[in-house]
């Protein structure tokens, strides 16, 4: 596929690194030479300095006979009008851009397919603010997935004391779970290693699980890994930008929400946009301040900021005064290893959710969902089966017959509005939704080659 980038900052150059692997002919384009040629240097990619929104640009970048282009510069602006560009002079098939502003977002009739030229519309702030909802949602979860429009779950987290399952067999957590509950296990990490799930894996502490479940079911099999986090009431959010103003909205009905913001007049909005949430004027990394908001009593203290180095001292701070957990974002990816789990309980990366979100709408082979995982070096993805058994290599078929990747596990089926966990002899139908766990992104190519139609398969 060619396909031409727009910006190389943090975004760009992560869906260029992710893209540029898997046979991809990428040009990425930006307006920091210096930068550019630094991507060059470490990737098999080809630059363009200019103008992202440029037409002269965009041909010299390869854009009349593209793919697909994704507009991911620091401006909203310029990725919306690169994607005019692209659909009025060049008709370039797929148009992606992202667009942060919610002075645009608030609007979706401007992205309607009849007035918007961009075929997909990425907002980081929207993604990350569903994201960290579903953590507040699921106490004890570092990550919440949704499949199938939310039927089913893919979650990770940490084995620890009490869980049910805990130095046990996974061939016995059927035994565990109650009549008419099911759920999969579908890798297991240990110590960074991947450990691949069999009915003789054993759970050790501090593996971190990721399991698949229908959505009513998540309860259940945390309770196999871990004991059951108190539901989480009292929320501080550091930083009111897109992202905690957001975030605020969503959480106040059934929290008790307090944001913590700097700039008085931006405190001041926001809370003119909120009904119940307190809204403060003051620095997150002020002891004095997060004291006399009884910090130590709060469930979830989620730094928001820009600024990672301030995310990650006011975390520090509001640990060592009793938080009982700590959520950050934190942009840069090595920042993340260093301060997960020690300082920070979970490290949100807007990079890894952006291009979880870019990477479902590229991917070949009927997959209609795409989440990154493991820094980028694992995904779970959800394909549609399609096609008659003598057209497919999936259809018709149990899974242990299917021709799967090294690792890749098959951990549910979603068939109409029911959630089946997969087995060993689970038979694959025409429709069926499959998620799949896949840790090696390198065999994406022989997922999404498993998932095509063909007319001369048999």
């Amino acid at each position: 596929m060619k396909i031409v980038v727009l910006g190389a900052g943090q975004v760009g150059s992560t869906v260029a690194h992710s893209l540029s692997s898997e046979d991809n002919d990428i040009t990425v384009v930006d307006t920091d030479a210096t930068h550019l040629k630094s991507l060059q240097d470490t990737l098999d990619i080809r630059g363009v300095h200019g103008h992202a929104s440029h037409p002269k640009v965009l041909v010299r970048a390869g854009i009349e006979d593209a793919d697909l282009i994704i507009a991911v510069t620091n401006m909203d602006e310029v990725n919306m009008v690169a994607c005019q560009v692209a659909y009025t002079l060049f008709n370039t098939p797929t148009r992606v851009a992202r667009v942060r502003s919610a002075a645009y977002t608030d609007y979706p009739e401007l992205f309607s397919r009849e007035h918007s030229p961009i075929d997909v519309l990425i907002s980081p702030e929207q993604l990350i603010t569903q994201h960290i909802t579903r953590l507040i949602e699921n106490p004890g979860a570092l990550q919440v997935l949704d499949f199938a429009e939310g039927r089913v779950q893919l979650v990770a987290t940490q084995a620890e004391p009490g869980g049910l399952l805990l130095g046990q067999q996974l061939k016995n957590l059927s035994e565990h779970l109650t009549a008419g509950v099911d759920a999969r296990v579908a890798a297991s990490y240990r110590e960074g290693e991947l450990v691949e799930p069999d009915g003789d894996t054993v759970i050790a502490e501090h593996d971190t699980v990721f399991f698949l479940a229908a959505r009513k079911h998540i309860q259940t099999m945390m309770k196999e890994l871990r004991p059951l986090d108190r539901p989480i009431k009292r929320v501080i959010l550091a930083g009111g930008g897109h992202i905690g103003g957001s975030l605020a909205r969503r959480l106040e009905r059934d929290h008790h929400v307090k944001v913590i913001e700097r700039d008085p007049e931006r405190a001041e909005a926001i809370a003119e946009e909120l009904e119940k949430a307190i809204v403060l004027v003051g620095d997150c990394a002020d002891e004095n301040l997060l004291r006399e908001e009884a910090i130590e009593a709060t469930d979830v203290y989620c730094v928001l900021t820009n600024d990672d180095e301030a995310n990650i001292l006011s975390s520090m701070l509001a640990k060592r005064l009793g938080a009982g957990k700590v959520l950050a974002i934190i942009n840069r990816a090595s920042y993340v290893d260093l301060v997960e789990s020690s300082v920070i309980d979970i490290a949100v990366s807007p990079e890894q959710i952006t291009i979880s979100d870019v990477l479902t709408h590229i991917r070949r082979g009927n997959i209609v969902r795409v989440h990154s995982l493991r820094r980028g070096a694992a995904e779970a993805i959800e394909a549609i089966a399609l096609g008659e058994k003598h057209a497919s290599k999936v259809v018709g078929r149990a899974v242990e017959d299917l021709s799967l990747p090294e690792g890749a596990t098959i951990g549910a089926v979603v068939r109409g509005e029911e959630v089946i966990i997969a087995h060993h002899d689970t038979v694959i139908q025409e429709h069926d939704h499959v998620i799949l766990f896949v840790p090696d992104k390198r065999h994406i190519p022989a997922i999404e080659a498993l998932f095509q139609v063909s007319a001369t398969f048999v």
